[in-house]
């Protein structure tokens, strides 16, 4: 299954589902990114931590741990 960390700058995904446990997904739901949102995203520093992306108008950062729990299409 692909995951946001897999996606190359400048492309658009859709989540499909996020995986992780309690707090950690309760935050990232509480950042915007719930199933069959749009992620746009905008750039993916050097080592590939963090990755910026544009979700619900806004501009986010997440880390590459984070990345890593959201499955897109």
């Amino acid at each position: 299954m692909k995951t946001l960390r897999d996606v190359g700058c400048g492309q658009t995904v859709t989540v499909s589902r996020l995986t992780g446990e309690g707090p950690v997904k309760r935050r990232i739901m509480d950042m915007g990114i719930t199933k069959g949102v749009s992620i746009f995203v905008r750039k993916v520093a050097p080592l590939g931590d963090p990755v910026e992306v544009t979700v619900r108008g806004y501009e986010l950062s997440l880390r590459k741990a984070d990345a890593e729990m959201i499955q897109v299409q």
